[in-house]
This record gives C-alpha cells, structure tokens and sequence, in this order.
C-alpha cells in the first residue's frame, strides 16, 4: 500500500503496524485509497476499527474503488454503491478501468452512523 502526500495515514498496531489505511480528500468528502491488514490479523474487525475512528467525526462521504469481489467484505462496513463520483474520481474510475475491473462504492455519513452493527468504538 503506497500512501498518498495530501492524504491521512491511520495504522493499527500491535507491537509492530498490523494495518494501514490512507484517506486522501477530495470535493465533498474522502477518497479511501489504501487499506491493508496483515494477513494473519485478517477476520478481527482491524479494518472496520481503523475506518470507524478515522471516519467517527466526518460528515461527508467517502469513497472507493475496489475489485468486484471485495464488495461484500465493503457493504459490512456501510458502503454501498456509488452513483454519483466527484469528477476527479470519475475520470480515475474511467482510466483504472480499462486495465482492471473496478467498482465505485460510497460511505454516506449519515447514513454510516445509523446502520445496524456499526460501532465508533476501538
């Protein structure tokens, strides 16, 4: 994971760094850039917890591209498809696609609070 120079790094350690996460801004909110869990600390709520305390005072909406098959592991932590991108996004989604398949999904804030199983707590 390369960490973006206008972003925010957040790390999850225990002892040594066991994640990473890097939210770079964008118009109207976060671009989700970067998140990583070692894997032998994978399955133990690392990346939702890292997410939730980054995201715990935000009031706008952030972003991502993943890979169709992460979609599932992302709509547990409230994100859900993306209709709409800012459109520095857009014209990134437009060009990464025509060399991989990418899917655009977004984290209402408003919405991210009052979603069952969500908790701010780390």
């Amino acid at each position: 994971m390369r960490a973006a120079g206008d972003g925010e790094q957040w790390v999850a350690r225990s002892g040594d760094i066991v994640g990473g996460m890097n939210l770079s801004p964008v118009d109207g909110g976060y671009w989700l850039t970067g998140l990583f869990v070692a894997p032998q600390w994978r399955g133990q709520k690392i990346a939702s917890q890292m997410l939730e305390a980054a995201l715990a005072d935000s009031t706008c909406a952030t972003w991502l591209f993943c890979h169709p098959d992460l979609t599932p592991f992302y709509q547990r932590l409230a994100f859900t498809p993306a209709t709409t991108l800012p459109e520095a996004l857009a014209s990134r989604l437009a060009r990464y696609q025509r060399s991989k398949p990418l899917v655009a999904l977004v984290r209402d804030q408003s919405s991210a609070t009052s979603s069952p199983g969500n908790s701010t707590s780390v």
